[in-house]
Order: structure tokens, then sequence, then C-alpha cells
């Protein structure tokens, strides 16, 4: 593992909970999109990667797909067995994963990619578990992110908070790759995939303001991270600026419209 990848286990480790209130339902958005991607139906052995709280598994499962799912973090996959009943769901991580070659139709890994280490790699992993012929689809955020999503973050840099230390800066230079169509092609087509297309898919996420702060005060993700590691003073200024940066958003009754963008590629083995 990388010091990203540990960086990674550290910061989800045992927020499976504030996860699924808070952003679980905006990661959920492109779940239909990503299934038709991987052409996920009837009998299609599917592996759902990074499953989290067990949402594509359990739409996968409902479109009648034979369903194994996985994730690093022990705290999700008890949120997965209890969304999909039907699914094999277990304990596993990129890069290396308990599978053996060809052994699923399809592969899915709804914003995951964001975060593993080394990508490449992890493409190369997901390619050597699909059969021949079969479909890889993922999703990732776009960079630069879009309005919504950036709204922690200008917060975070308007309150004048320092990262903290047990944050990387972000990947290798060897290892990262542009977070856009071409970039995302680019490195499935790297780690051995055929018939790459992507795409950017754009919408509007509604939430209360209160619902919208939850996940970064719980110390979910990144930007979590950042908040929770701040001294009270700072901490009081992120939401202050957070607040106010969030009336940008709201509508009479307070409740925000985010617009977010995310890509969805999928490719053959």
């Amino acid at each position: 593992m990388t010091s990203f990848d540990t960086s990674e286990r550290l910061m989800w480790a045992g927020r499976a909970a504030a996860y699924a209130g808070s952003f679980a339902r905006l990661c959920g958005h492109p779940v239909p999109r990503l299934l038709d991607a991987a052409e996920v139906r009837p009998g299609v052995r599917v592996l759902d990667v990074g499953t989290g709280p067990g949402t594509v598994a359990a739409a996968a499962c409902a479109r009648g797909a034979r369903v194994t799912a996985v994730d690093a973090e022990p705290t999700m996959v008890q949120l997965a067995l209890r969304a999909a009943p039907e699914a094999d769901v277990r304990v596993a991580a990129l890069p290396e994963l308990p599978f053996g070659d060809g052994q699923f139709d399809a592969v899915v890994a709804n914003f995951v990619l964001n975060h593993v280490g080394r990508p490449k790699l992890a493409l190369a992993e997901l390619r050597r578990v699909v059969r021949p012929n079969g479909w890889i689809a993922l999703t990732i955020w776009a960079a630069p992110p879009a309005p919504g999503q950036a709204l922690l973050g200008r917060a975070i840099q308007a309150a004048g908070a320092v990262r903290p230390a047990h944050l990387p800066a972000g990947l290798a230079p060897e290892d990262d790759f542009p977070r856009d169509e071409s970039g995302l092609t680019g490195l499935m087509h790297a780690a051995g995939l055929r018939e790459a297309v992507c795409e950017t898919l754009r919408w509007d996420h509604r939430a209360d303001a209160v619902e919208w702060w939850s996940g970064p005060a719980a110390g979910v993700a990144f930007g979590g991270q950042i908040v929770q590691s701040q001294t009270p003073g700072i901490r009081a200024e992120i939401k202050r600026h957070f607040d106010l940066f969030s009336a940008e958003f709201a509508d009479e009754a307070g409740v925000l419209t985010l617009p977010h963008a995310a890509l969805l590629a999928r490719a053959r083995h």
C-alpha cells in the first residue's frame, strides 16, 4: 500500500454511519447509469468494488444479478450486508482482490478510483477479475469540481485552515491522471482495457444545510478530516463560512441545490 492508501483506510475507519447519513445519497445518483454501462441484468455475475453502504450492490440485486461486493472498511460491509442481503459481501480492497482470473461478467466501482494510491494498478486488478469481453464501469469526481462540490473547500480555505500532516498532498506524479474524460479513458487504455468511453454527468443535488454539514463535522472524507483536525476556533470559522456560502445555493425553505459533476466511464477486458 502507498501512504495515500494508508491514509484512506484511517480516514474511513468507523465512519460508515456518518457517510450513510450525509454523502451516500449524493453518491448514489449515478448508480442506474453505472449499472447500465456495465450491462448488469438478470444472471450477470457482477462485482461491486468499494460498495460502501451497499447502494450499488442492492441496485444490482434488484436487477436480478448475481452480486459479490467488497469494501475495505468493515463498518461499510456491515451496512452493505443489510442493504443487499442477497449479495456475497466481504472485506477486501484494491489493489489485491481475493478472486480468480475472469471470475465476473462485469465489475463496477462507484467513486472508488478517487480513493486508491495507484489507479492504473487498481484498474489492472479489475481487468484481471472480469472475463474476456466483460465490462468494467466506474465513476469518479470530475476536476475542477462543480460549484456544489467546491462549497466545503471554499469554506476551509476562507477560514485559513491548515492541512493536517497525516493527510497526503495527493498521488505521486507518476500515478496521477487528469480528472477529465480524456484523462480517464487514457488511464483505462494504459491499464490494458479496450473500447474505453467516458461521459460527464451533471446534476443538482438537493440537501438541507444540516445534512450537508453533518458529514464534514463527523470527519467524513478528505474535507471532513481537515475540519476535524483544526483548533476549535478555526472549526468555528469554517462553519461560519460554510453557512455564508451555503446561502448562495439555498431556496426559501433553506434547502440547498448543489451542482455536481462526475465522470462515468466503461471499457472492456
